[in-house]
Formats: structure tokens, sequence, C-alpha cells
């Protein structure tokens, strides 16, 4: 990644996350700028990372060839308005991670045609195992794609999008699928417990046999059914369990959950068109 000065409006987690993987990289701290109004969470950054903070977004934006809006997708219209001017003199490269506000919603705040790339990252982020999604509008040149991609593969995976409107099927999917596999994580353990495990037996357990399975589906080029075959033996305990989990309906369950989940970020994406 280009060593270019990267601004962070909005110091929470998705930010740190980023912040942090971009050091491990080998980043330079000096070229890292986080503009936030809490001044604690300011304190802490600084110590943690020894980057540049400062209560005022404009100082930040001052400094950046690229500019990363953390800020929560109620505070985006306000907090865009205003860095309208400075990112427009900057030409800088936007890079939006809030939920459901679009790229031309965006575009119509700052009010010129800017390089804007939405991304979709998700919690895992935080431990560098995050999954995520990205879409560049016409204005964002290669290099800047780079740049974007770079930053989110510092914390993980980073896949490019064809369709914007596909970002909606990614927040359903690994937007708010570590709640999915915590809720199966949840019942594993619990079933597992009252099976006569004890707590930190069952959780265990669970913990690292959902990391197992995730790592072999990443590490080996079978496909997930593939996977789930080879684990499940004709007339064994697993087929046993698996058939249960079918005639459960589970996959009709989960596109239930997808689907539900899509519906939701197409009505959030319209309700901050302005």
């Amino acid at each position: 990644m280009k060593s270019v000065t990267v601004a962070f409006i909005g110091g929470g987690n998705m930010a740190c996350s980023l912040i942090g993987g971009l050091l491990r990289t080998g980043y330079q701290p000096n070229k890292i700028w986080v503009s936030d109004p809490h001044r604690e969470k300011l304190e802490k950054l600084a110590a943690q990372y020894n980057i540049h903070t400062t209560e005022h977004n404009s100082e930040a934006l001052a400094q950046a060839e690229v500019v990363v809006f953390a800020v929560k997708p109620q505070n985006m219209q306000q907090v865009v308005t205003a860095a309208a001017a400075i990112v427009k003199a900057k030409k800088s490269l936007i890079i939006s991670i809030a939920a459901g506000i679009t790229i031309s919603t965006i575009q119509t705040w700052l009010d010129f045609d800017a390089a804007i790339i939405r991304c979709m990252p998700n919690t895992p982020a935080m431990v560098s195992s995050g999954a995520t999604a990205l879409y560049a509008n016409l204005h964002t040149h290669e290099e800047q794609k780079e740049i974007a991609e770079s930053l989110m593969r510092s914390v993980g995976l980073a896949v490019w999008l064809e369709h914007e409107q596909q970002l909606n099927v990614v927040t359903a999917l690994s937007g708010s699928g570590p709640a999915y596999f915590f809720i199966v994580m949840e019942a594993l353990q619990q079933a597992a417990e009252e099976l006569g495990l004890t707590h930190q037996q069952a959780r265990l357990l669970t913990v690292q046999t959902a990391l197992g399975a995730a790592r072999l589906a990443l590490e080996t080029e079978q496909s997930i059914a593939e996977l789930r075959s080879s684990v499940t033996s004709q007339g064994g305990t697993t087929e046993q369990g698996v058939q249960v989990l079918q005639d459960g309906g589970i996959h009709e369950l989960f596109a239930k959950a997808l689907q539900a989940a899509e519906s939701k970020a197409v009505a959030m994406s319209k309700s901050f068109i302005s």
C-alpha cells in the first residue's frame, strides 16, 4: 500500500481494527490521523498506536489523501457535508464503512464528483479475520482501489463487487453472519452442557470445532458440500445429527434469515436518500 496519509473520521471499534491492521503491515504511524469528539478515546489511541489524533475533523481532513468515514450512519450526513470543501480541495479518496448509505447519497452530500469506495467489513476484523466487500464508483482510479483493498486486507479477506446493490447481500451474509454462527455455537454449547459436559469443556470444544471447520473450508479446494459429506459417514453419528437439521429445514431457515437481513439493508439505504 502506498504510504499516503489516511484520516479516520471516527475512532470506534472498526477504525481501531483498521488502524491496528495497517500498523501490523508496517504502515507508518505518522501517516495516520484519527478525529473523534471523545478525548479519552483519542488519548487511548495515541498511547496505543503513536498516531496523530484530534477532536476536530477539519484538522485530520486537511492532512489526508484518503479519508475513512467510520461514524454511525445517522451522523454521516452532518459529517460528510461539513467535510465536503476540504475533501474537494484535497481530491481525497473517500472510503465509507457506514452501513446502508449509498455512494449516490454520499455524492449528493459532498456536492461534487468524488472518488468514493463503499466497504462492508465485519466484526472479526477486530481479530484480523475480517471479511470485507468493496465497491468503487467510476471516479475512482486503480491506484485508489489498490489502497482501499490493501487497507481492508490488513484485517482479513477482501473481495470486489460488480454492483453496489450486492452490498445489501453482503450486509446480510458477512456483515450479520457472525451473529448467525454465534447462535449456532451457542445452541451447540448449550446442548452439549445438557448432555453432560461442563460449561468450559462445551465452550472450548464448540469454538475450536467452528474454527477448524472454517479453516478447512478456506484452505482446501473442496466445496463446502463436499466437506460436509466427507465428515458424514453413511449410517454414522454425524449422519443422524445432520438428518435432524435437514428435517428441521435448516437451509430454508438460513435463506429466510438472509432475505430478512437483506430487506432491512435495502430499507436502511432508502431511508438515507436525501
